[in-house]
């Protein structure tokens, strides 16, 4: 039977959901779940997959052989910028399929495979189709990364609004408290979400990754 496949997103870039990824799959390690993490696509480096290195680093596992061959991101440009983008540089389309074939094959291995995408749920993929269209398509569950810096309110109930209308599965929502910003704004926005949750997403966990787990 193969394991299950959760998406991990982010209201935007740089919202913490590398690190977000790497506590979630070592919290289930030691759970006693067999887990593994994949990237969909990475941009601005070389070789191997920087998110998968720091997924396994906050895990406190090396490098598996998974990782070494290029199952666990088989999709790295050299250019940080949109994938889209980057893939029309390097004259390199991002093959989806295989990116689905991969996450199956992690399944069959693993109990659960968490699949962090690039940047946020409307990030382009090619011309044509979006990270949101490619969730939606495979009708993966739902984590999604948010955290309380100033208009992370708007940008999380836009991203849980769209994924509403597309019934795409809301797993968890976390909220990163790191780095800390203006206290007084973090648990206002906190309460706020999760009482939103309780309304809208009662199936939803709401998780908080704090300072300290993130280090």
């Amino acid at each position: 039977m193969a394991g299950q496949i959760l998406f991990v997103s982010g209201i935007d870039t740089d919202v913490g959901k590398t690190i977000a990824t790497g506590v979630f799959a070592r919290m289930l390690a030691q759970q006693g779940v067999r887990v593994i993490t994949q990237k969909m696509v990475q941009t601005g480096c070389e070789k191997l997959s920087d998110d998968i290195i720091t997924h396994r680093k906050v895990q406190g596992v090396p490098l598996c052989d998974d990782d070494t061959c290029g199952l666990t991101c088989r999709f790295i440009y050299h250019y940080p910028c949109s994938p889209h983008l980057a893939a029309e540089m390097e004259g390199r389309a991002i093959d989806l399929d295989l990116i689905t074939q991969d996450s199956r094959t992690l399944a069959q291995r693993y109990e659960v495979v968490l699949l962090e995408g690039a940047g946020g749920l409307a990030v382009p993929l090619n011309a044509t189709q979006t990270t949101l269209d490619y969730l939606q398509q495979q009708g993966y569950p739902l984590i999604l990364v948010t955290s309380g810096k100033l208009g992370s309110i708007n940008h999380t109930l836009l991203s849980l609004e769209v994924c509403r209308a597309r019934n795409i599965p809301l797993h968890t929502l976390i909220y990163n408290r790191y780095p800390k910003k203006d206290d007084i704004i973090e648990q206002s926005s906190e309460c706020y979400l999760q009482h939103y949750l309780q309304q809208h997403h009662p199936n939803a966990q709401f998780m908080i990754l704090e300072e300290q787990k993130a280090i």
